[in-house]
């Protein structure tokens, strides 16, 4: 076989995805999204001329991450995230060449994908929150667990796994604090409010017993209908169902509570790097991201109060 045929595209592709899937144990999620957009790259090196791996250059790698922004004749534009994620696929193509003595240099090495435009967190106005959390429950076991859920969601930031993860050790109604299970096992120590204790108090004490008797004991907070602990899923739907109930027009995910609390707390004059310890954020940056929605809040306070503001 011929060296221009062993370095075919197509060939070394194959190689790097048989890689990822003996060696390296990928997923088949992640490899398909792979594949895909390795695909792409070489339908782009091959409307360039390039067939031969070693032929492709620093130069190519980088007009594969514009046309991916642009679309060609055969697929269409990508957001930033998607052409990030595939240029992802490209560099790790490249890396595996090298090591594998395909190439001698490594022509994706200083190509770095399109940084993501920060989206903003979507944050329920307080009027609004107040709406959800006074909305009058249903009867029965559910509506208070609902209730104390809810509560506690705003009343501590808490990610909605956080939350349905708690057992009942990790409440201390005398200090009026939960321990929290973070992401990486990191374990944080985060104040509740009043309403969200009485909300909490009333659930344990009226609801959860009769709960608890259709299961084994189970020892979480936030239990179902059988007794065992309440999904990630079923929280979200409990929230998303309440939200409908009080009228709530904005969209809510398993995270709307969450951006309500830091937002409103940074509106009401905290600390970011406490509102960092509260979230449970490795970098203060992740949380500054929140600091974005409350210039926008002051911006549009400042144009209608300013007298000057327009001038």
């Amino acid at each position: 076989m011929s060296r221009a045929g062993a370095t075919a595209v197509d060939r070394v592709i194959a190689a790097y995805l048989d890689h990822l899937v003996v060696e390296r144990g990928t997923s088949r999620n992640t490899l398909d999204s792979y594949a895909r957009d390795l695909r792409r790259y070489s339908f782009h090196l091959e409307q360039s001329g390039v067939t031969d791996f070693t032929a492709i250059t620093a130069a190519d790698v980088t007009a594969f991450g514009a046309a991916l922004r642009e679309g060609d004749e055969e697929h269409q534009p990508l957001a930033a995230s998607s052409a990030a994620r595939a240029l992802v696929a490209v560099r790790g193509l490249h890396r595996f060449a090298q090591a594998d003595g395909i190439t001698e240099l490594d022509p994706a090495r200083e190509v770095r994908p399109p940084a993501s435009a920060k989206r903003l967190p979507k944050a329920l106005p307080v009027h609004d929150v107040l709406r959800l959390l006074d909305m009058p429950p249903a009867e029965g076991d559910r509506a208070l667990r609902d209730r104390a859920l809810l509560e506690l969601l705003y009343s501590t930031g808490a990610r909605i796994s956080e939350a349905v993860g708690l057992d009942l050790d990790d409440i201390d109604d005398g200090e009026r604090t939960v321990l929290l299970d973070g992401k990486g096992g990191k374990q944080r120590l985060v104040p509740i409010g009043r309403p969200a204790v009485d909300a909490l108090h009333a659930y344990l004490v009226r609801a959860r017993p009769a709960l608890v008797g259709r299961g084994r004991g189970a020892a979480a907070v936030f239990l179902n209908s059988r007794g065992g602990r309440l999904s990630r899923q079923s929280a979200w739907q409990v929230l998303k169902t309440t939200a409908e109930r009080a009228g709530i027009a904005a969209s809510v995910s398993p995270h709307t509570l969450r951006h309500s609390f830091a937002t409103h707390l940074l509106e009401g004059g905290a600390d970011v790097r406490v509102v960092q310890e509260l979230l449970g954020h490795a970098s203060v940056t992740t949380t500054q991201v929140y600091t974005l929605v409350t210039v926008n809040t002051l911006r549009e306070i400042y144009a209608v109060a300013h007298p000057r503001a327009l001038g």
